[in-house]
């Protein structure tokens, strides 16, 4: 192994490394709660023309999308408000109403807290 592959092999645990921790620093939903990510918005337009950092700005605190993190250990958990299950899991992106939740900045990154029967649907993959 070379010296430049070792280099890289190293970068990659420290960058893996550094994920992890982030990871554990993300807030832990309660109760009913939903900890979900905004999707990254596109910074420019299908034609090429880039968005302004305002614009930027309004789609992400208006966007009807979401990935779910986390479930609070009680979301979903009322059998007679939720009497089919769940209505989404984690990993699954979610259709909510805008500026739905309570909302954190992350590393750069959008996130929102919100009440578990504010998910209007699961949908697909939007990316």
């Amino acid at each position: 192994m070379s010296n430049v592959d070792i280099l890289a092999t190293k970068r990659e645990a420290k960058i893996a490394e550094e994920a992890t921790e982030k990871a554990k620093q993300l807030p832990d939903p309660k109760g009913y709660r939903i900890l979900c990510m905004v999707p990254k918005i596109e910074s420019e337009y299908d034609n090429g023309i880039l968005k302004a950092d305002e614009t930027m700005k309004v789609e992400e605190q208006t966007t009807v999308i979401l990935f779910v993190a986390k479930l609070g250990d009680l979301a979903y958990a009322d059998k007679e408000r939720f009497p089919n299950g769940p209505w989404c899991k984690e990993g699954d992106f979610i259709l909510v109403r805008p500026y739905t939740g309570t909302r954190i900045k992350l590393y750069g990154t959008e996130w929102r807290i919100i009440n578990d029967e504010t998910v209007e649907a699961v949908v697909q993959d939007p990316r």
